[in-house]
């Protein structure tokens, strides 16, 4: 890998991994449109920590009165109710799938999911779930002619087994082109919750698995085609952009609706279906650096 490809793959992960269109597709579709290699499972899932760095400096405060109450409240049974600590262990709770899944799918994960034909179908599949659900937001925040207004769950509502549908959700990012945004994001809105809340305990759900996965392939960085140099580069490069990406994504949510991104993805899923029937891009394109 080149230091001109490590700087766009990691422009790339930090522009798409926090939007709802999947930033390991858009990686594995950004190097098989350029004739480069599959940069792989473990260049993508360490230049996610750079990405995840973003969330926990944009979230700290969160995050660290969050640490602070759950490990205070492993002593301290008063502070077992406090909602700080209760989001502790749901973070954890719903960390647990794509643990379980993660190891398991492993071989999976760097081989058969990065076809191009399933990242294609995973698009179009997600936009149009991210698109219902975006709906059934919508349609509850703005009413009707004969519906009233219908509040939303705020995070202040999140139990055990909502935090493990979160979860289920999150685990379905480990196929490329589904969005570990986007599935968690339509999950809590087809739970009833709001844009907002989904997001919010999206990206705070997505720390733990993100930084155990890119620790895990830190093994293999640096083999075949990816060194360590270009990757280290392109997750600096992700970090910087993801910043600024989730500062404005956090903003675009309190107003906007999903619906671009739903265009977008049926859109691209569409094309890239095109392309591999006319033999204009091989499913498997780039030999995988995995």
């Amino acid at each position: 890998m080149t230091w001109f490809e490590s700087f766009v793959l990691g422009l790339v992960q930090g522009l798409t991994e926090f939007l709802p269109i999947s930033s390991s597709a858009h990686l594995r579709l950004t190097a098989a449109f350029a004739g480069w290699h599959d940069p792989g499972a473990a260049f993508t899932a360490i230049t996610q920590i750079g990405t995840e760095a973003a969330v926990i400096i944009y979230f700290r405060k969160d995050i660290g009165r969050i640490i602070s109450t759950w490990a205070r409240s492993l002593f301290n049974r008063e502070l077992r109710h406090d909602h700080d600590a209760q989001m502790g262990w749901l973070v954890i709770v719903g960390s647990i799938p794509i643990g379980v899944l993660g190891i398991t799918l492993k071989d999976a994960i760097e081989g058969p999911f990065r076809d191009l034909r399933l990242i294609a179908t995973t698009l179009i599949v997600m936009g149009v779930v991210l698109g219902i659900a975006d709906r059934l937001a919508a349609r509850d925040e703005v009413g009707g002619r004969h519906r009233a207004i219908k509040q939303r769950k705020s995070l202040d509502d999140l139990n055990v087994r909502d935090g493990l549908i979160y979860g289920v959700c999150q685990a379905m990012a480990l196929i490329p082109g589904v969005s570990r945004s986007g599935a968690t994001i339509s999950g809590g809105l087809l739970m009833g919750y709001t844009r907002e809340s989904a997001a919010r305990y999206s990206f705070l759900l997505a720390i733990p698995a993100v930084l155990a996965s890119g620790a895990y392939e830190l093994k293999d960085a640096g083999e075949g085609h990816v060194s360590w140099g270009p990757t280290i580069f392109a997750t600096i490069i992700a970090f910087v952009v993801g910043y600024v990406v989730i500062a404005w994504f956090m903003k675009f949510i309190s107003s906007k609706s999903f619906m671009p991104f739903v265009i977008y993805r049926i859109l691209l899923g569409i094309v890239l279906f095109a392309l591999v029937a006319a033999g204009t891009l091989s499913p498997h394109a780039g030999d995988s650096a995995g």
